[in-house]
């Protein structure tokens, strides 16, 4: 008889019952409404085992490529195990800092080892944990194909206790505690012609530039546009990278964005989303990835939907600030 595992616990399933149905059965309550695959309400994640395709439809891309399923339409053919979407199970790992290297005044590039047997989409994000238990995430610009070792970009916050703890103290060689990647915010191949949008303020450059990559390194050949945004020039960074990519690469084009009161030559002026917009007014059939504040990733994320990019291709990472260490209102 096959089994369901959920938090610890090993549930009998009949072979025609859904995961949902099996485990109300027995008394563990999960989330619930429609019972039919519509509301979506009891979506769950197969941490291990394979959920059957008819139980993802509905699902963007990226929710069923990190195995997301409907528990009500479930009906597996062998054993699962799940855990509810707010659940923390991801595996953690001790790595070390291979490097350290400033990218502009006030932010870090930081390497770390990629643990044995981790895999990961660059534009996801992992948890960082300090020895005395203070955790925050950072989102990934490498890109495993490339076997580049795990990248992260740390913006250094006015007393924020892990920023500061970065820059100033972690040694190249210590040794530091990761859970292992999550999020949706990541390039998924299979449109190759399809346009490309990404705008981003401050580090949320960093996602952009794991995915704009990787992109690349499958085989997009749709236009990328890239939109990196700050108050002040001395905000932006990675622009020789970047405009180097572009000079590689004839569908890549690179706008840096400057919204404050002196904008060199060069830049555009505004506000990044507004500059993208300006450039790229119509969206249909594009697909979108907005990183860095919470503000305006909200706000873009409404206006791109409104000038014809469907919902499900909008791929957003707000960086909060009580669990992210960039977050700067550009």
């Amino acid at each position: 008889m096959p089994q369901i595992v959920f938090q610890g616990h090993n549930y009998y399933r009949d072979d025609k019952e859904s995961v949902l149905d099996s485990l109300t059965r027995h008394g563990v309550p999960v989330p619930s409404s429609c019972r039919s695959g519509i509301c979506q309400s009891c979506v769950m994640k197969a941490v291990h085992g394979q959920p059957p395709e008819q139980a993802q439809r509905g699902l963007g891309a990226t929710q069923r490529a990190q195995g997301y399923f409907l528990a009500c339409v479930c009906v597996p053919t062998g054993d699962l195990e799940v855990a509810l979407p707010d659940e923390d199970v991801a595996a953690r790992a001790m790595t070390r800092v291979l490097g350290k290297k400033p990218l502009s005044r006030d932010i870090m590039q930081v390497l770390l080892d990629c643990p044995n047997g981790w895999d990961y989409h660059p534009g996801q994000f992992i948890k960082l944990h300090r020895s005395d238990g203070l955790i925050r995430n950072y989102s990934l610009a490498s890109v495993p194909q490339l076997n580049e070792p795990l990248e992260l970009h740390v913006h250094r916050l006015p007393g924020g206790q892990m920023s500061e703890w970065i820059h100033d103290q972690l040694q190249v060689g210590e040794a530091v505690e990761v859970s292992a990647p999550a999020g949706e915010c990541f390039y998924l191949p299979g449109q190759p012609h399809q346009g490309l949008l990404l705008i981003g303020t401050g580090c949320g450059l960093a996602p952009l530039w794991g995915i704009a990559r990787d992109a690349l390194q499958q085989g997009h050949s749709g236009p990328i546009e890239i939109f990196h945004g700050s108050r002040e020039e001395g905000g932006l960074y990675l622009m020789d990278e970047i405009l180097e990519m572009q000079g590689r690469y004839s569908n890549v084009h690179y706008t840096a964005c400057v919204s404050g009161p002196d904008v060199p030559e060069g830049y555009a002026a505004g506000r990044v989303e507004q500059v993208a917009l300006a450039r790229v007014p119509k969206l249909a059939g594009w697909r979108v990835f907005l990183c860095g504040h919470p503000e305006m990733v909200k706000l873009t994320k409404r206006k791109t939907f409104l000038a014809g990019a469907a919902m499900k291709e909008i791929f957003a990472d707000p960086f909060v600030m009580a669990n992210q260490a960039c977050a700067l209102l550009e």
